[in-house]
Formats: structure tokens, sequence, C-alpha cells
């Protein structure tokens, strides 16, 4: 596809000029009061939150890579209020709780805000808000529906027509939309990673990276982290690595990796942004089962992913698996068809990258090693945000005490498990068909998937 002929395979983000040097890898033995596995959002918020709690407290990242290589660094850079993985996903399996969890998300979208601004973190942190748009009759029947359950309880939505919504964003495949103008900031992904790590170390945070802990172990004093160049024995654990979650065996029953894919355009120049308009420049999506998401950068790129997330047999995360042409071709015909007026407009960068999917679609909790390790996954794609308050649930859970956030049945409680191999691929790409078919199928669920709903077990793109 020629628009593709000179895109890059790396993630753009992590392309840009100004990531800091890595720090050096563990050699020998240290000690630390708290050690945090994993350099994305949720370790790096987790050691800052930790020493912002307590100044005192000797804290350690240690990182198999350097902070952001994975999906911190590769995802689209939407930074929601949401903490369930959206407003309809938490109401359906959270009634009980969703005003205060809705509460608690746009708290900690604030708080998020507040420390960008605090530690002055260059990251192109804007609260523009996130458009769902209807690209299908069924879409449209969903957002009036959502609209309606939004407003009732006080949500600061938006529903547009074809004609508003157009102004907003012109396309010939919009057919209404949805835009929830406070609940979404776009941000550069990699420049907060970047600026987060660079808050931890003036906190005194100590890092070490290229440090692959092999294998966790239980001491009377403490748990110990080992390395092939060393060890670290720490008196509590956050585990804090997503899909990469090999270190606890339990883990592997909820989490599956999910790999997802992106393109990146070149500039547009000033006619084509005229020609698109996106003048309010929010984050959108469309409302399929399937869907695409996509957003203008500082520089006003577009990056346009999602769709087609792939599961590939076994649950193998492999460094090839991050390139998937016959995806990429998919994804440019799509932008294609969605923005015909942008004819001639070639993509810069193309990559992909792995998800921690669970059952439920939002971050699950817990602790192991009688309470001295707590961990949290499972965000399915929805953690630029979330993972800061799943930071705050992994210390709350290691300070032993009940709060207001371990009190939560959203924490308290597990998605449904995945069944085993090689049951669990069957089942996952029986279910990838059967949400494919219903995107062409008016949104109609087969047996397969309505009986799943009924379980509580699924599976999205």
């Amino acid at each position: 596809m020629p628009s593709l002929s000179d895109a890059i395979p790396e993630p753009y983000w992590l392309t840009q000029a100004g990531a800091p040097a890595p720090a050096d890898p563990l050699d020998g033995v240290d000690s630390a009061d708290l050690a945090v596995v994993g350099a994305g959002y949720s370790g790096l918020w987790t050691a800052l939150l930790a020493k912002e709690r307590d100044p005192h407290l000797d804290v350690v990242v240690i990182e198999a890579g350097t902070a952001g290589w994975a999906a911190s660094g590769r995802n689209g850079g939407f930074c929601s209020a949401s903490i369930t993985h959206g407003f309809d996903n938490g109401l359906s399996r959270f009634p009980d709780e969703m005003d205060q969890l809705e509460r608690l998300g746009r708290a900690n979208l604030d708080e998020i805000e507040e420390t960008v601004r605090r530690y002055r973190i260059d990251c192109d942190f804007a609260r523009t808000g996130e458009m769902n748009v209807a690209t299908a009759d069924w879409h449209w029947r969903d957002l009036v529906a959502a609209h309606a359950e939004e407003t009732a309880r006080g949500l600061d939505v938006r529903l547009l027509d074809r004609d508003e919504v157009r102004a907003e964003v012109d396309s010939p495949t919009y057919l209404g939309g949805l835009w929830d103008r406070s609940g979404c900031a776009m941000v550069d992904p990699a420049r907060l990673v970047w600026g987060l790590r660079r808050a931890c170390q003036q906190q005194g945070v100590r890092f070490y990276e290229n440090t692959p802990v092999e294998r966790i172990t239980a001491t009377r004093a403490a748990l110990r982290l080992h390395s092939f160049r060393g060890r670290l024995d720490a008196g509590k654990v956050a585990l804090a690595t997503g899909a990469h979650g090999g270190l606890l065996k339990r883990l592997r029953h909820y989490v599956v990796p999910v790999y997802d894919y992106a393109l990146m355009t070149e500039p547009l120049t000033g006619a084509q942004l005229d020609a698109i308009g996106w003048r309010n420049r929010q984050g959108i999506g469309d409302a399929g089962n399937q869907f695409h998401y996509y957003r203008l950068t500082s520089d006003n790129r577009i990056l346009w992913g999602g769709y087609d997330a792939v599961y590939y047999n076994g649950g193998r995360i492999l460094p090839e698996q991050d390139q998937r042409e016959a995806t990429f071709e998919v994804l440019a015909a799509h932008f294609a068809d969605t923005f015909p007026q942008l004819e001639g407009l070639g993509f810069t960068h193309k990559w992909g990258g792995v998800i921690d999917a669970c059952s439920r679609f939002s971050g699950f909790f817990g602790t192991a090693y009688r309470g001295r390790l707590a961990y949290a996954a499972g965000y399915t794609g929805l953690g630029v945000g979330a993972t800061r308050f799943g930071a705050k649930v992994m210390l709350d859970l290691l300070g032993g005490e009940r709060t207001e956030l371990t009190a939560l049945k959203v924490v308290r409680s597990k998605p449904l498990p995945f069944p085993p191999e090689p049951v669990r691929t069957g089942v996952i790409q029986l279910t990838r068909w059967s949400i494919a078919r219903a995107d062409r199928n008016e949104g109609r669920r087969n047996l397969w998937l309505r009986t799943l709903d009924k379980v509580g077990l699924g599976f999205d793109s």
C-alpha cells in the first residue's frame, strides 16, 4: 500500500528526542524498603506516590528494559478518567459502586493533571475529552442509550447528531457522536513516562534498568528479587509488570497478552487540517466492538490504531509480533475510508505492542507472600490514567489497613479466569470471530457471545 511505503517499524513516541539515559543494571546485592518491579506507568506512579507518602522510604524500581519500552510507550495517549474501562463496562459489572468509581476516577484524572503541572512534565497534557462516533445505525442507538445513562448521573457528555459531529471532525462515515468533554486528556505517552521517571528521581527513588527479575523468593526478613547479575532484598514489593506477569503464577490464569497495532501519519498541512476540522482536538473512538482510536499530536500528525486486536495462539510474546503487515494494511485502508479528503497522506511509523487483557477489561488487584507483595494488572488497553489509581490500591494493600479503595468490590473481586491452553486459544479465537461477525450484523450477538455475557467472561478489541 503506497501510504505505508515509508513507514518505519518503530513506535513513534519512543523515537523522539529526549529519552533519559538508562540507569545502570543491578550488579551485586542491594536492599530497599519497597521494590517496584516494572518502570511503566503502574510502577512509576507507585514509586512516586510511595515517596510522596513517606519521603524517608527507600524505594527502588527495577526494570527489565528501559522505562516505558513496553505498553506505556506504545499506546495512543488517551488518559481517561475511567477506572472501569468505560462507563458502560463499569455499570454492567459494578452497578452499586458506579457513582463512587466515577468520582474516584475523575479525582484521579484531576490529580494526574496537578502532578504534571507540579513536576513540570512536558507531555502535551490537554484535557480535550473524548468523542465516540457512530458509523452504523446500531452504534447510534447505543450512543443514545449511553447518553441517557451518563447524563442521569451528572456526567458532562454531549450527544451530537450527524451535522454536529461532522462540524467537530468531518468524516463522511459519521452518523453521530457522544462527546465526554472533560473525562479524558490527550498526552504524549513516552514523555509522560520520562517525566514521571525524572520526578521519581527528584524524590530519591533509585532505578535499575536492563535488569530482568528472574524469580522471587521469600526469606524471613524480606522478599528476594533475583536477576542475572545480582539480587535485591525488599521488605515489600509492588509487581507492576502488565502482560509480562510470569513472576507470579496466579496472574497467568487472569491475564492474556493481546497485541494492538497503530500507525502515525506525517504532519498534516494547514489545508489538510482545515479539510477535516478537528479544532477541539478531542480523542476519537468509533463505537463498534472492533473499534479504532485516533487523535492529533502536538505537531498535527494523526495516530490511528486499534480494530484488529490479535491473540497469538498459545499466548506467545515475541519481538517479531510487534510488526504485522496484514493489520497495518487494514488500518491504512480504514483510515482512507474515514478521511478520503486526506488522500495521499503517508504514514511515517507503524508498530504494535502487547496489552494485559483480562475478562472484565479493567484492572484487578491482589496480594501474595502474606501481604508483602501487591499487584495490579489487566487494564486491557485503558491504563494510562487507571494505573495511577492502581498504584494507590497497591500501596494501600501493602499498608495492610482497610481504606476506601481496598473496601471496593472492584478491588476485592477478581475477573473470571481464562481456561488453560489449548482451550484458551480456542475460546479467544471463537470469541474474536463472533465479535467481528456481530459488527457485520447490526451488533447482534450470537449464542456464544450471549453465553459469555451471562457468565461475565468476554473479549474485546
